[in-house]
């Protein structure tokens, strides 16, 4: 089986969740014996030599209908279905605030996608996006022979926001266990609490350096911004006491060490469609403070404890409840059982299969 990736055309300049994705379960399924090509979505495709198409990112369609229009080969998505919507009406200030509230949340994800393409942040594949996101989309899962979210409450999101009832599988995502197995022999600090992921004001770094405050830890936070969000990074750093250290982005290698020495991973973001970096946190023994919005019940359920992303105190006593927990070594049981890469490929695997009718 021969298999070709589409995906965004930053992916490898400008990482997130999606890039650990689309990475990972390649790597995987290839082990699999699963020929995987990653095309950019301005690749020039040769689609014949391909018996399906695996397109990533349903809030991008833009990246996709050229490829559906152009393409005889059959496809499935992998959704990875992002809603800002409430970041954009209660996370954001001033006069964006007022403008994405207006907006709603597809004309606000069309401009976004547009103004990406005017700064030459990203290319434009398809003129035809230009006619709408939400009709770019629903032509994209009208079509597709199978959806491929990462949960089951994403799916329902999906059904919600687009009438859509098709058929479906339930891809989780997952940690690389060639990495992340074995947790490294270092003395776990016990006031210190460590985030991982992109610094913007999704992932709401800011109040969560606020309600570290007077709390006696020390706060880790690893990442880097999104080429939009520099003035978010500064604020951040801004804001910080000395009790906060700043780490730029770094490969999953060198995050083992920060973890394992830390008692609690804390992503109080606005939305998750997984937390990729709060599982492997967890994988590595750190207990875990993670938001309400977006699918993170569906990893996390009673393994860690959830907040109200507005509110510094909500944070705050989610902090102090883990950092007053025994290490949940349980969870990391869980996930080495339910949530790695060779799990997602086979799952996938089994999902190209029924996409194409075959054993």
């Amino acid at each position: 089986m021969k298999i070709a990736f589409i995906v965004r055309s930053t992916i490898n300049h400008v990482k997130g969740g999606d890039s650990m994705q689309v990475n990972n379960t390649a790597i995987a399924l290839r082990k699999l014996n699963v020929e995987v090509d990653i095309k950019l979505s301005t690749d020039k495709i040769d689609y014949g030599k391909y018996d399906l198409l695996h397109l990533f990112n349903l809030i991008r369609p833009a990246d996709h209908l050229l490829h559906i229009s152009k393409s005889k080969v059959p496809y499935v998505v992998s959704s990875i279905y992002l809603d800002y919507s409430q970041f954009d009406h209660h996370g954001r200030v001033g006069v964006l605030k007022l403008f994405f509230g207006l907006l709603g949340k597809n004309n606000a994800e069309f401009v976004k996608n547009n103004f990406r393409f005017l700064l030459n942040q990203d290319k434009l594949a398809s003129k035809e996006y230009l006619l709408g996101h939400k009709r770019a989309v629903k032509k994209i899962l009208s079509n597709a022979r199978l959806i491929l979210p990462n949960s089951e409450s994403e799916f329902l999101r999906i059904k919600k926001d687009y009438s859509f009832s098709k058929e479906y599988v339930v891809i989780p995502n997952g940690i690389n266990t060639d990495i992340f197995k074995n947790i490294p022999k270092i003395d776990r600090i016990d006031n210190q609490v460590i985030c991982v992921g992109q610094i913007y004001g999704l992932k709401n770094q800011h109040r969560l350096i606020e309600a570290t405050k007077g709390l006696g830890v020390k706060l880790v936070i690893i990442g880097k911004s999104p080429p939009n969000h520099i003035y978010y990074n500064n604020y951040c750093r801004k804001i910080a006491g000395s009790n906060v250290q700043f780490f730029d982005f770094m490969p999953q290698e060198k995050l083992l060490m920060h973890y394992a020495q830390s008692k609690v991973h804390a992503l109080p973001s606005w939305f998750e469609t997984t937390g990729l970096s709060s599982l492997e946190a967890g994988v590595m023994g750190c207990n875990l403070v993670v938001g309400h919005g977006g699918d993170t019940m569906d990893y996390f359920k009673n393994h860690a404890s959830f907040c109200d992303v507005i509110d510094n105190k909500s944070i705050q006593d989610a902090i102090e409840i883990q950092l007053n927990k025994p290490t949940n070594f349980e969870f990391r049981e869980v996930i080495l059982e339910n949530y790695t890469w060779d799990h997602t490929a086979k799952k996938t695997l089994l999902a190209y299969k029924k996409a194409l009718n075959v054993d």
